[in-house]
């Protein structure tokens, strides 16, 4: 009788958090394969301005593979919210690919432009510089790996 007057246990809840996180990780992370990743910047002191030539990131071949482990992380994301929370942990193999890509980027680079360098004082400057995509793409593959960490090991 006493059995009888204890409350059942709420079935546990599935908590999508993270999945979805890695979801909108993706999401971010092919947005900036098309933003700009580098540039040659040319600067004159004597003139007092530049001129600037971006390379976006889809532009290059590490790029379109960064822009390919955004949506494979998409889909992992969108798997684990549908389906189990920690199919969303797939998720760090494309994480962890975009980041060596991108490292590739800086090492190897798309040619001669990433690579030249002149300073001429005040009359002319010339140097390769890198733009607010490679860093966001850096950024979100980063929180990729994490989130995708936390979805194997979080509570659920």
């Amino acid at each position: 009788m006493a059995d009888d007057l204890m409350p059942t246990p709420a079935p546990p809840t599935v908590r999508r958090g993270y999945a979805l996180a890695v979801a909108v990780a993706g999401i971010l992370l092919v947005f900036c394969a098309v933003l700009p990743w580098a540039g040659l910047q040319a600067t004159s002191s004597l003139i007092g301005g530049g001129v600037a030539s971006d390379v976006r990131g889809i532009d290059d071949t590490f790029g379109v593979y960064t822009l390919l482990a955004g949506l494979v992380t998409l889909g992992c994301g969108l798997a684990g919210a549908l389906s189990r929370p920690r199919v969303a942990a797939l998720a760090v193999v494309p994480g962890g690919v975009a980041v060596l890509v991108l490292v590739l980027f800086l090492t190897e680079g798309s040619g001669l432009q990433d690579r030249l360098s002149i300073d001429l004082g005040a009359l002319l400057s010339i140097e390769p510089v890198l733009r607010f995509g490679w860093f966001g793409a850096l950024a979100s593959a980063l929180a990729i790996v994490v989130l995708s960490i936390l979805a194997l090991v979080g509570r659920h």
